[in-house]
This record gives C-alpha cells, structure tokens and sequence, in this order.
C-alpha cells in the first residue's frame, strides 16, 4: 500500500487471486469499533498496537491520516489484518468446515474488566464470534461508557451472576443456565454480582 492517504479505496486480494474494490469505511470509526468489539479502553488498545495514545485518539476522531507503518501495528494488535481496518468482513459461503476448541486451548485476551478465551480460531471468514469470557468488572463505573458494535449478540451465564446493562432497559440479574439475545449496536455492559468472578458464553454475529 502506497497511497498516503488510508481513507481512500483500496484494492483487496482475494484468496483465489482475484481483486475487487473494496467499499471505503471511515478508518476512525472503524479502529474505535473495533476496539470496543474487545471492551478495550483507549489506553489499552494503544499499548496492544504499540502506538501513543493521543496517536490513536487521534486516528479515531479522523484527526489524522496514520503513516502504513501505524496502520499495521494497528492491525497486529487488533488481531487482523490491513485491510480488514477498511473493510467490513468478508461474505462468504463456505461448506464442511469445523473447528474444535478444548478446554483451555482458545486464545486469551485480557482487559481489566473481561478475560477472553477466543474459541474456534482456526476458521476464517466466520459469520459468528464465539468467546468465553470471565468476568472481572464489578460495577458499570469501571468501563471506558458503552461498549456497542455492529450485529447481534447472544449471551449464556456458565458459572455464578451477572447483572447486564443495557442502553435502552433496565439492568437484569442472570444466574447459570440464563441467557439474553440482544442487538449490538445498543449500549451493553456485564459485570459481576458473584463472590467470584462469574463466566459466561458470548457469541457475536459478524455479518
């Protein structure tokens, strides 16, 4: 990538080879939902990429265009790749496929409020995200506000109580075997009514 300016049209290899023009996204929405996705704080996502904090806050309010160097810490500390920082998720129908995840082989992502374990991480071009999530956060006042991104979101108490949080309702306590399906783009937070910290199931639709 040569052009020094990141919002303009990139083209994208396929994997067959092929390229097409991918649809232009704003890059500073796009980094900020991402890290939302994760539940991560400004400051934690810029220690994960390698960059300043005011630099990403600044890339997030389109207060700069990032030099490619940037653009690829970016993407290594989000967990993607370049062109994935413009583009929305490939679509994509693919047959047969399966991935197992033992217990306590999926990917762990820690962040002062959750503890991911990123589940069938070897598929590509999924349409859902699954995790397991521990929960550290004990009150709604230890996030960085709302964490809301796109598609919808199922969740499943495994062990202990939470209490939800959500933008538009009143927070509901759920106990193991309770579960919620919700959209997204609403304000949504989980923390923790338990003496220990609770675990629950999450997955998010990526389409």
């Amino acid at each position: 990538m040569t052009s020094s300016d990141p919002k303009s049209l990139i083209r994208i290899a396929r994997e067959n080879g092929e390229n097409a023009d991918a649809t232009p996204v704003n890059l500073g929405e796009r980094v900020r939902e991402l890290r939302k996705a994760r539940s991560w704080t400004l400051e934690q996502a810029a220690q994960k990429a390698g960059l300043a904090r005011s630099t990403l806050s600044k890339i997030e309010n389109g207060q700069m265009s990032p030099t490619y160097d940037a653009l690829k810490k970016l993407a290594v500390g989000l967990a993607i790749s370049v062109p994935q920082l413009f583009t929305p998720p490939v679509k994509g129908q693919v047959n047969g496929r399966m991935a197992v995840t033992r217990s306590g082989e999926g990917t762990n992502q820690a962040t002062s409020t959750y503890e991911h374990d990123l589940l069938a991480e070897t598929l590509t071009k999924k349409k859902m995200l699954p995790y397991r999530a521990r929960v550290r956060a004990r009150s709604f006042e230890e996030f960085d506000g709302w964490v809301r991104h796109d598609g919808e979101e199922f969740l499943y108490v495994l062990t202990g109580e939470v209490t939800l949080f959500t933008e538009f309702y009143e927070p509901v306590t759920m106990r193991r075997g309770d579960s919620a399906y919700y959209d997204a783009s609403m304000g949504h937070n989980v923390v923790s009514v338990s003496a220990e910290d609770a675990t629950i199931l999450w997955v998010t639709s990526l389409v």
